[in-house]
């Protein structure tokens, strides 16, 4: 965070992304509105980071790469520039746009760490209104993360773990709020991505993620694939385990793709 601030002190080209979202909460864009870091660009999850929703692809497919590169101009980003994305619930909406621009071949994408809060409990200014930049010219490619799909997921071997980072009652199938079925995919191990992050909003020390993951199965040696409700909070997962050290593959259809297959079966209670 201290970094993002230094750089805007003097000067430095840094384009700051707001991604304010969260499940069942449509008023990310008039939060933004009433106070964002300043010169941040708002950024719609719902419309820019995903594809239209269906019961085939899941309620947030991955956005088109000509789409997402349309998007990555109106926000204003030019080749080889700093992006740091942000929201105000522990980047686990703005991990989202942290994982599209990797995957689509951006290296220079950061998360703030602690998001908003962190930057208001620092006592730094924020700004009111809404942000127009200058179109960006960035070019943008595709294929740069690891991603499953649901035939991988199916198809996937015995030594692969596989994370289920929603929390853990829609794991264990005691509610579901939005998707056909309740459970989870069988073979999945519950890790909530709440388990990322410190009292105060920060991702937990590398050490401490490490042994998180480790209690999961996750090592050097085994593939990892993560998944959420719709592919958001799962790339919230994957960032804590760069952190940590372990590449994972993204399953962007998650639950909402698989629990709307009535053939695919789906397991409830605490076990995978």
């Amino acid at each position: 965070m201290h970094d993002v601030r230094r750089r805007l002190q003097e000067g430095q080209r840094t384009v700051l992304l707001d991604v304010r979202w969260a499940l069942g909460d449509p008023h990310g864009l008039d939060r933004y509105r009433e106070a964002h870091l300043p010169g941040a660009v708002y950024v719609d999850l719902e419309s820019e980071l995903s594809a239209p929703a269906s019961a085939a692809d899941g309620r947030h497919p991955l956005p088109a790469p000509a789409a997402l590169q349309q998007s990555a101009r109106r926000w204003g980003i030019n080749q080889d520039e700093v992006v740091v994305a942000y929201d105000d619930a522990g980047n686990t909406a703005s991990a989202r746009l942290w994982w599209l621009l990797r995957h689509a071949g951006f290296p220079s994408v950061h998360l703030l760490d602690g998001g908003l809060a962190a930057w208001l409990h620092a006592g730094y200014p924020v700004q009111k209104g809404e942000e127009r930049p200058e179109p960006g010219t960035v070019e943008l490619g595709t294929g740069h993360m690891p991603l499953a799909g649901l035939r991988e997921v199916q198809n996937r071997s015995a030594d692969t773990v596989l994370l289920d980072a929603r929390a853990a009652g829609r794991y264990r199938g005691e509610h579901e709020p939005v998707d056909p079925r309740a459970g989870h995919i069988p073979g999945a191990k519950s890790l909530p991505t709440t388990g990322n992050l410190g009292t105060d909003g920060r991702f937990r020390p590398v050490e401490e993620l490490r042994c998180t993951f480790a209690s999961a199965g996750v090592d050097p040696d085994s593939p990892v694939i993560v998944y959420c409700g719709s592919g958001v909070a799962a790339a919230h997962q994957v960032a804590a385990l760069a952190i940590a050290g372990y590449p994972a593959a993204l399953y962007p259809g998650s639950w909402s793709q698989w629990s709307a297959r009535s053939e695919l079966p789906a397991a409830t209670g605490a076990e995978p």
